[in-house]
């Protein structure tokens, strides 16, 4: 999801990478953007300082994890969320001036009655990867006996101790604050502990034009006295509350919802489509080259099917977008890299189907077009192609459902897909359950309407 400012008269445009659903300091609104009234604190912060130093920036909107590995990358130039500074990070990355303070709390269910570290032996603490938060957990957990787990966003991290899963969760002070503030059942029952300072980052060594800007902007924020409005806004002010739908119930929810639900949708059938329609071409050339006579073009076709059916579609998705332009030296657009993602995924079990399909086909239906005069390949056009299609059509149709399904996947990396838009929608109103019953009735309506599209065919062929 790609954000921009609009200063009047910007020099150059820079894209920052942040993340999603982590109030106070990133809010996005119901269209997953952040350009409404009370972005947040940093975004706010970041508009100002934009406008006075006189740039233009692209927001990318990604896990924390990703930001962090995107900036190592060369993928954005920059990156903030609520980034502590730690020695660790400062390896790799050059901060600017800190605008904020904050620490780590532990929080529980309002029932539970743990109160200190020391009750959580043999039990589970959530915690959101990467974040101070995270690393705190890990340097105490052997001396408190407790096991960690971890999530890329606080809303899930939340609903996943209210539910029970987990005894607590150590999260940074004001996030959770906010949430309390906003309807999450939980308590807090910790001091702030290890105060770490809030900066954005850039890549060590790199950048420094921009980390100028943004170090001169911070100073001039603190000396108008505009930070301190800025936080006290999101802290203590009306942008301390998120804005709540009236009606909470699932028509209510559909209702408000509901330009964000079809957007999302729509990016959800158009990342199906492209990404079939050069899955189905990959898959074929590939399977055309598995039964090929020749060995070294049915060696290749192997070797391409094993690698991408063997690898995680979400580790495929994070190498190409964040580890690709690091060895090409250039970005990969969002869509791009999630078009390209579900072609080799999806394409290589294509490919595996086609294969599969021209083999299934009687051995002596090849022996009898050979022997009829016919080349190879005319015998594979007009003899075996035709059958085999209709023996790999149920299968193709399948793979095309998978691949819907599979779009949910590109979340991580950012794709703004139906998936992410009820992350967004539900670090919003907290209405996990209905959110997700929502999103789901919308997946089983578009997956049936493709079964019965199947099956249509089918009978067409038989």
């Amino acid at each position: 999801m790609v954000v921009g400012s609009e200063p009047a008269h910007a020099e150059k445009t820079y894209t920052i990478g942040t993340v999603d659903t982590f109030e106070p300091f990133e809010i996005q609104d119901k269209n997953g953007t952040y350009n409404g009234k009370n972005p947040g604190i940093e975004i706010e912060m970041l508009r100002e300082i934009a406008k006075h130093e006189g740039f233009k920036y692209n927001l990318k909107i990604m896990s924390f994890n990703a930001t962090l590995t995107a900036l190592e990358a060369g993928q954005i130039d920059a990156s903030m969320g609520g980034m502590s500074v730690t020695d660790e990070r400062k390896a790799k990355i050059d901060f600017s001036k800190s605008y904020y303070t904050d620490g780590v709390v532990m929080a529980v269910p309002e029932n539970s009655k743990i109160t200190k570290l020391s009750q959580l032996k043999g039990k589970t603490v959530d915690v959101k990867s990467g974040t101070s938060s995270a690393i705190y957990a890990n340097s105490v957990k052997d001396k408190y006996g407790f096991k960690v787990k971890y999530f890329n966003t606080s809303n899930t991290m939340w609903n996943d101790v209210m539910n029970g899963n987990a005894a607590a969760t150590f999260d940074d002070g004001p996030v959770l604050q906010y949430g309390i503030r906003n309807g999450i059942k939980l308590k807090i029952v910790t001091k702030e502990i290890n105060s770490t300072p809030v900066a954005m980052g850039v890549k060590k060594g790199q950048n420094q034009e921009l980390l100028n800007k943004l170090n001169d902007g911070i100073t001039w924020l603190k000396e108008t006295g505009r930070m301190q409005k800025i936080i006290n806004k999101y802290t203590k002010g009306d942008a301390a509350k998120t804005e709540t739908d009236s009606d909470r119930s699932v028509w209510g929810l559909i209702k408000s919802n509901k330009d964000a639900l079809l957007s999302g949708l729509g990016e959800t059938l158009l990342l199906t489509v492209v990404g079939a329609a050069l899955a189905l071409l990959f898959g074929v050339i590939l399977g055309v080259m598995g039964i090929s006579d020749g060995k070294i073009f049915s060696s290749i076709s192997s070797v391409i099917i094993y690698i991408f059916r063997g690898m995680p579609m979400i580790v495929l998705a994070f190498f190409i977008y964040i580890g690709m332009p690091s060895v090409i030296g250039h970005k990969i657009p969002l869509f791009t890299a999630g078009i390209l993602t579900l072609m080799l995924d999806e394409g290589a079990y294509i490919g595996a189907i086609v294969k599969g399909g021209f083999q299934a086909v009687d051995r002596g239906q090849w022996e009898a077009a050979r022997s009829l005069g016919l080349p190879y390949y005319k015998a594979l056009v007009k003899v075996i192609m035709p059958q085999g299609i209709k023996i790999m059509v149920p299968s193709l149709v399948n793979q095309l459902i998978i691949t819907l399904k599979d779009t949910s996947i590109l979340s991580a990396i950012g794709v703004m897909e139906l998936t992410q838009t009820g992350t967004v929608i539900i670090a919003q109103n907290m209405e996990g359950f209905k959110m997700w019953l929502i999103i789901g009735v919308i997946y089983i309506i578009i997956i049936t309407l493709l079964t019965w599209l199947s099956n249509y065919v089918q009978r067409k062929m038989a």
